[in-house]
């Protein structure tokens, strides 16, 4: 399972709002990449035969078996401060991360 804190969901909510597609969901995937091995997607997508369902904060995701793999128990955070980096994941699983955060190992 995968959760999303209160200030992710509501900049979630924002951009699916803005993207006006309400059939589409939240998907969060790893793919091969990004300086550590592999990196973090996000994107607004239908659901596909054995996605897995997921719902937090009242935002529906999705996620490839694949990729619960490797987030399950994961948590998106969002930071849009001063210093802000947008999305942040904190994945227990990565061994290891690269320093923008956005790949691992």
């Amino acid at each position: 399972m995968i959760t999303l804190t209160p200030r992710a969901a509501n900049r979630v909510r924002t951009m699916h709002a803005e993207l006006n597609a309400p059939a589409k969901r939240l998907r969060v995937s790893v793919e091969s990449g990004g300086c550590s091995g592999f990196q973090y997607g996000m994107s607004f997508d239908a659901a596909k035969p054995g996605d897995a369902e997921f719902e937090s904060e009242g935002v529906a995701m999705l996620l490839d078996p694949a990729s619960l793999a490797y987030l399950d128990g994961s948590a998106i955070d969002f930071d849009d401060g001063l210093h802000g980096k947008g999305f942040e994941i904190k994945n227990p699983n990565a061994q290891s991360t690269c320093g923008c955060g956005k790949s691992f190992s």
